[in-house]
């Protein structure tokens, strides 16, 4: 395969704020081998935190779309794919940069066009709209197994077309951290032998952070030293603030905001929740798996595949309160168990889903898409990244 020079790759999403996907494309940016890919970020909207943290290592344009219908964005990011001469056009869920990006791709002449999700619903639930632009998209990337098997039998996409590229972490940097604990316990006023569970997850509807909230309120009952944090911003928190007050939980929920400090603040917990409604394959998980704490996660999605059930955490049906707070009390009160799942979520970790595996996966399907190889490169199998879709059509 000819290395002449890097691909020149763009990532094409709305906007950067501290949230799983986005702080996924940070990792991979700086992971990735700059001899064979040249990267590069186009945000329609603004920066955000991540997209300024990262502006002095790349080339980071924002700002390219003034509204929901200006059709105008299609010229703008057409003339930037000229330009920067791209390669590939990645665009990271669905929405607005999924359509307008890859439309704009087709008219550049951009040979690679590829479509990355991140869920099983909304926000990446895939509108008839984008489903329109399927023709002119080379690929789909999922970021686990039964993700690839959702995009195409509840999404409709070709199996041809669906690449399976696992979600991977920095294990060298998510790692449990003793002197971030106390840190950070100490900024949130939580006192160092109190137990503590907590999320991170940007505060949007699908994150059902009330759910969370509640199954505190449960906790506390019989737990009154327990503390929760909040990690992270976003549109709902005015109405966590307002179930919060409503249940008298203002001592015990704490938030801490955006921050880069991610490993530092898991260690702070004695267990990582999720409560979503829907996900793929959270990036949150594995970094607080890699961390070595336990987690209790919703059973939707992918999640499975990193939450093994009573092994490294448990998995509890979307939206039941009395399981859920019933699974954080059993590792809250037993610290043994706590440590033995926690410990065996890192070897989980380690064992399937590293940075470099996925950095990797993008680079040789980029580079096999771009040289005209075939879907079925034996070179790419220890990559973990699906390149003939899935083994057998799915019916329904």
């Amino acid at each position: 395969m000819s290395r002449s020079r890097p691909k020149n790759v763009m990532f094409v999403i709305t906007s950067m704020p501290v949230g799983g996907a986005e702080t996924l494309l940070v990792n991979m940016l700086h992971c990735f081998d700059k001899s064979r890919i040249n990267p590069s970020v186009c945000c329609l909207k603004d920066k955000d935190e991540l997209g300024e943290q990262i502006s002095d290592d790349f080339d980071v344009r924002s700002n390219l779309i003034n509204g929901k219908f200006d059709v105008a964005v299609v010229r703008r990011l057409k003339n930037l794919f000229r330009e920067k001469q791209i390669d590939a056009v990645v665009t990271i869920g669905a929405g607005d940069k999924m359509f307008w990006g890859r439309l704009a791709a087709k008219y550049a002449g951009v040979p690679v066009i590829l479509s990355a999700l991140h869920s099983t619903g909304w926000p990446d639930g895939v509108g008839q709209l984008n489903r329109l632009l399927t023709r002119i998209t080379t690929g789909f990337i999922a970021v686990a197994s039964a993700h690839g098997e959702h995009l195409v039998k509840y999404e409709k996409f070709p199996q041809d077309k669906v690449f399976v590229i696992p979600n991977g972490i920095d294990t060298n940097r998510f790692q449990f951290d003793p002197c971030g604990r106390q840190q950070w316990r100490d900024k949130l006023g939580i006192p160092q032998d109190s137990p503590v569970a907590g999320i991170v997850a940007a505060l949007r509807p699908e994150k059902h952070h009330e759910l969370f909230v509640r199954a505190a309120d449960e906790v506390v009952k019989q737990l009154p030293a327990a503390h929760f944090i909040i990690v992270g911003d976003g549109p709902e928190r005015g109405n966590i603030e307002g179930w919060i007050s409503n249940l008298g939980l203002k001592k015990n929920i704490h938030f801490a905001g955006c921050t880069s400090e991610i490993p530092e603040v898991l260690s702070a917990m004695d267990l990582f929740a999720l409560t979503s409604h829907n996900e793929a394959s959270p990036v949150s998980i594995l970094e607080a798996m890699c961390c070595a704490r336990p987690v209790v996660a919703t059973n939707v999605g992918s999640i499975s595949e990193s939450v093994l059930d009573s092994k490294t955490g448990f998995l509890v049906e979307a939206g039941n309160l009395e399981q859920t707070a019933d699974r954080w009390l059993r590792i809250l009160q037993d610290r043994n168990a706590s440590y033995e799942m926690g410990q065996n979520g890192r070897e989980h970790v380690l064992a399937t889903s590293s940075l470099e595996s996925m950095t990797t996966g993008y680079t040789e399907l980029i580079e096999s898409l771009l040289e005209g190889c075939q879907y079925d490169d034996p070179r790419l199998s220890s990559y973990n990244v699906s390149l003939t879709g899935l083994d057998q059509p799915i019916s329904g």
